[in-house]
Protein backbone atom coordinates (compact mmCIF):
# COMPACT_ATOMS: atom_id res chain seq x y z
CA UNK A 1 0.00 0.00 0.00
CA UNK A 2 1.33 3.44 -0.92
CA UNK A 3 1.30 6.02 1.83
CA UNK A 4 0.09 9.54 1.18
CA UNK A 5 2.29 12.52 2.14
CA UNK A 6 0.18 13.05 5.28
CA UNK A 7 0.74 9.43 6.32
CA UNK A 8 4.49 9.51 6.03
CA UNK A 9 6.26 9.25 9.34
CA UNK A 10 9.27 11.58 9.67
CA UNK A 11 12.57 9.87 10.37
CA UNK A 12 13.40 9.52 14.04
CA UNK A 13 15.91 12.13 15.15
CA UNK A 14 18.39 11.39 17.89
CA UNK A 15 20.37 13.98 19.79
CA UNK A 16 22.43 14.07 22.94
CA UNK A 17 21.74 16.56 25.71
CA UNK A 18 24.57 18.44 27.31
CA UNK A 19 25.40 17.77 30.95
CA UNK A 20 23.42 20.36 32.93
CA UNK A 21 23.80 18.81 36.38
CA UNK A 22 27.47 17.90 36.58
CA UNK A 23 28.34 20.93 38.69
CA UNK A 24 31.22 22.22 36.56
CA UNK A 25 29.81 24.91 34.27
CA UNK A 26 28.54 27.37 36.86
CA UNK A 27 31.70 27.38 39.04
CA UNK A 28 33.94 27.45 35.95
CA UNK A 29 32.14 30.42 34.40
CA UNK A 30 31.81 32.17 37.73
CA UNK A 31 35.44 31.49 38.60
CA UNK A 32 36.81 32.74 35.28
CA UNK A 33 34.72 35.91 35.27
CA UNK A 34 35.37 36.55 38.94
CA UNK A 35 39.10 36.12 38.42
CA UNK A 36 39.08 38.50 35.47
CA UNK A 37 36.93 41.15 37.07
CA UNK A 38 38.24 41.03 40.63
CA UNK A 39 41.94 40.98 39.74
CA UNK A 40 41.58 43.62 37.03
CA UNK A 41 39.65 45.79 39.47
CA UNK A 42 42.20 45.13 42.21
CA UNK A 43 45.12 46.09 39.98
CA UNK A 44 43.24 49.13 38.69
CA UNK A 45 42.39 50.26 42.20
CA UNK A 46 45.93 49.90 43.51
CA UNK A 47 47.32 51.57 40.40
CA UNK A 48 44.85 54.40 40.91
CA UNK A 49 46.42 54.93 44.33
CA UNK A 50 49.81 55.48 42.75
CA UNK A 51 51.35 52.02 43.07
CA UNK A 52 53.31 50.81 40.04
CA UNK A 53 55.89 48.28 38.93
CA UNK A 54 56.87 45.30 41.06
CA UNK A 55 54.43 46.17 43.84
CA UNK A 56 51.53 46.14 41.39
CA UNK A 57 52.50 42.71 40.05
CA UNK A 58 52.83 41.43 43.61
CA UNK A 59 49.36 42.75 44.36
CA UNK A 60 47.94 40.94 41.34
CA UNK A 61 49.64 37.65 42.24
CA UNK A 62 48.39 37.90 45.81
CA UNK A 63 44.88 38.58 44.52
CA UNK A 64 45.12 35.57 42.20
CA UNK A 65 46.25 33.18 44.94
CA UNK A 66 43.84 34.44 47.59
CA UNK A 67 40.88 34.55 45.22
CA UNK A 68 41.51 31.10 43.73
CA UNK A 69 41.73 29.37 47.11
CA UNK A 70 38.77 31.33 48.44
CA UNK A 71 36.62 30.42 45.43
CA UNK A 72 37.59 26.75 45.58
CA UNK A 73 36.91 26.56 49.32
CA UNK A 74 33.56 28.28 48.97
CA UNK A 75 32.45 26.09 46.07
CA UNK A 76 33.53 22.89 47.82
CA UNK A 77 31.74 23.80 51.04
CA UNK A 78 28.53 24.98 49.37
CA UNK A 79 28.21 22.05 46.96
CA UNK A 80 29.17 19.50 49.63
CA UNK A 81 26.59 20.95 52.01
CA UNK A 82 23.90 20.90 49.34
CA UNK A 83 24.73 17.32 48.40
CA UNK A 84 24.69 16.23 52.04
CA UNK A 85 21.31 17.88 52.53
CA UNK A 86 19.95 16.15 49.43
CA UNK A 87 21.19 12.76 50.58
CA UNK A 88 19.66 13.31 54.01
CA UNK A 89 16.29 14.06 52.40
CA UNK A 90 16.61 10.96 50.23
CA UNK A 91 17.19 8.86 53.36
CA UNK A 92 14.01 10.33 54.85
CA UNK A 93 12.14 9.38 51.68
CA UNK A 94 13.52 5.83 51.83
CA UNK A 95 12.36 5.51 55.43
CA UNK A 96 8.87 6.76 54.53
CA UNK A 97 8.59 4.26 51.68
CA UNK A 98 9.52 1.46 54.06
CA UNK A 99 7.20 2.71 56.82
CA UNK A 100 4.06 3.61 54.85
CA UNK A 101 4.47 2.13 51.35
CA UNK A 102 0.80 2.45 50.40
CA UNK A 103 0.68 6.11 51.32
CA UNK A 104 3.82 6.79 49.31
CA UNK A 105 2.37 4.84 46.38
CA UNK A 106 -0.79 6.96 46.53
CA UNK A 107 1.34 10.10 46.71
CA UNK A 108 3.26 9.08 43.59
CA UNK A 109 0.01 8.35 41.75
CA UNK A 110 -1.23 11.80 42.76
CA UNK A 111 1.87 13.40 41.25
CA UNK A 112 1.22 11.69 37.93
CA UNK A 113 -2.47 12.68 38.00
CA UNK A 114 -1.44 16.29 38.56
CA UNK A 115 0.65 16.04 35.39
CA UNK A 116 -2.31 14.97 33.29
CA UNK A 117 -2.22 11.18 33.55
CA UNK A 118 -5.65 9.60 34.03
CA UNK A 119 -6.39 8.10 37.46
CA UNK A 120 -6.30 4.45 36.41
CA UNK A 121 -2.99 4.75 34.57
CA UNK A 122 -1.45 6.83 37.36
CA UNK A 123 -2.38 4.24 39.96
CA UNK A 124 -1.08 1.39 37.81
CA UNK A 125 2.24 3.09 37.10
CA UNK A 126 2.71 3.85 40.79
CA UNK A 127 1.83 0.25 41.69
CA UNK A 128 4.33 -1.18 39.22
CA UNK A 129 7.08 1.15 40.39
CA UNK A 130 6.43 0.32 44.04
CA UNK A 131 6.71 -3.37 43.22
CA UNK A 132 10.47 -2.72 43.40
CA UNK A 133 11.02 -0.96 46.74
CA UNK A 134 14.78 -1.19 46.31
CA UNK A 135 14.69 1.25 43.38
CA UNK A 136 11.42 3.19 43.67
CA UNK A 137 13.03 5.68 46.05
CA UNK A 138 14.91 7.04 43.03
CA UNK A 139 11.60 7.85 41.37
CA UNK A 140 10.36 9.61 44.49
CA UNK A 141 13.58 11.60 44.72
CA UNK A 142 13.19 12.81 41.14
CA UNK A 143 9.47 13.53 41.42
CA UNK A 144 9.34 15.03 44.93
CA UNK A 145 12.79 16.54 45.44
CA UNK A 146 13.55 17.36 41.82
CA UNK A 147 17.00 15.74 41.94
CA UNK A 148 18.63 12.77 40.26
CA UNK A 149 20.19 10.74 43.09
CA UNK A 150 22.57 9.10 40.62
CA UNK A 151 23.88 12.41 39.28
CA UNK A 152 24.42 14.73 42.23
CA UNK A 153 26.99 17.50 41.71
CA UNK A 154 30.48 16.73 42.94
CA UNK A 155 32.10 19.23 45.35
CA UNK A 156 35.50 18.18 44.02
CA UNK A 157 34.52 18.98 40.44
CA UNK A 158 33.03 22.30 41.52
CA UNK A 159 36.08 23.28 43.58
CA UNK A 160 38.58 22.21 40.93
CA UNK A 161 36.70 23.95 38.13
CA UNK A 162 36.44 27.11 40.18
CA UNK A 163 40.13 27.10 41.16
CA UNK A 164 41.48 26.55 37.66
CA UNK A 165 39.04 28.98 36.05
CA UNK A 166 39.75 31.72 38.60
CA UNK A 167 43.50 31.38 38.02
CA UNK A 168 42.99 31.52 34.25
CA UNK A 169 40.93 34.68 34.56
CA UNK A 170 43.04 36.41 37.20
CA UNK A 171 46.33 35.96 35.33
CA UNK A 172 45.07 37.83 32.26
CA UNK A 173 45.56 41.42 33.55
CA UNK A 174 49.03 40.43 34.77
CA UNK A 175 50.25 39.18 31.39
CA UNK A 176 51.22 42.62 30.01
CA UNK A 177 53.38 43.24 33.08
CA UNK A 178 55.05 39.85 32.68
CA UNK A 179 55.84 40.81 29.07
CA UNK A 180 57.48 44.09 30.06
CA UNK A 181 54.61 46.58 29.87
CA UNK A 182 54.39 49.15 32.64
CA UNK A 183 51.07 50.87 31.91
CA UNK A 184 47.68 49.95 33.33
CA UNK A 185 46.08 50.61 29.95
CA UNK A 186 47.44 47.40 28.44
CA UNK A 187 46.23 45.29 31.34
CA UNK A 188 42.76 46.82 31.12
CA UNK A 189 42.56 46.39 27.34
CA UNK A 190 43.62 42.74 27.49
CA UNK A 191 41.18 42.08 30.32
CA UNK A 192 38.41 43.73 28.31
CA UNK A 193 39.08 41.51 25.32
CA UNK A 194 39.13 38.44 27.58
CA UNK A 195 35.84 39.46 29.21
CA UNK A 196 34.13 39.84 25.85
CA UNK A 197 35.55 36.58 24.49
CA UNK A 198 34.69 34.74 27.71
CA UNK A 199 31.12 35.99 27.58
CA UNK A 200 30.84 35.03 23.93
CA UNK A 201 32.12 31.52 24.64
CA UNK A 202 29.57 31.10 27.44
CA UNK A 203 26.82 31.88 24.92
CA UNK A 204 27.54 28.49 23.30
CA UNK A 205 26.01 26.87 26.38
CA UNK A 206 22.99 29.19 26.47
CA UNK A 207 20.42 30.67 24.11
CA UNK A 208 21.96 34.15 24.21
CA UNK A 209 23.86 35.59 21.27
CA UNK A 210 27.63 35.89 21.45
CA UNK A 211 27.38 39.68 21.07
CA UNK A 212 24.92 40.00 23.95
CA UNK A 213 26.84 37.72 26.34
CA UNK A 214 30.20 39.22 25.45
CA UNK A 215 28.99 42.81 25.75
CA UNK A 216 27.31 42.10 29.08
CA UNK A 217 30.50 40.71 30.59
CA UNK A 218 32.57 43.56 29.19
CA UNK A 219 30.26 46.28 30.56
CA UNK A 220 30.03 44.73 34.02
CA UNK A 221 33.79 44.24 34.20
CA UNK A 222 34.48 47.77 33.00
CA UNK A 223 32.16 49.21 35.64
CA UNK A 224 33.87 47.24 38.41
CA UNK A 225 37.37 48.23 37.30
CA UNK A 226 36.36 51.86 36.73
CA UNK A 227 34.78 52.30 40.14
CA UNK A 228 37.69 50.59 41.91
CA UNK A 229 40.21 52.74 40.05
CA UNK A 230 38.30 55.84 41.10
CA UNK A 231 38.34 54.69 44.71
CA UNK A 232 42.09 54.16 44.48
CA UNK A 233 42.57 57.67 43.11
CA UNK A 234 40.42 59.21 45.85
CA UNK A 235 42.11 57.34 48.68
CA UNK A 236 45.64 57.35 47.31
CA UNK A 237 48.60 55.80 49.09
CA UNK A 238 48.39 57.92 52.18
CA UNK A 239 46.10 55.55 54.06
Amino acid sequence: MTTTPTERVPPEAHHDHRDVTGGWLRPAVFGMMDGLVSNTALIAGVAGGGVQGHALVLTGLAGLAAGAFSMATGEFTSVASQTELTRAEIEIEKAEIARVPKAEEAELAGIYRARGVDDKTAREVARQLHARPDTVWRVHAREELGVDPDDLPSPYVAAGSSFVAFCAGAVVPLLPYFLGADRLLWAVLLAGVALFVGGAVVSRFTNRSALYSGSRQLILGALAAGVTHLVGQLVGTGV
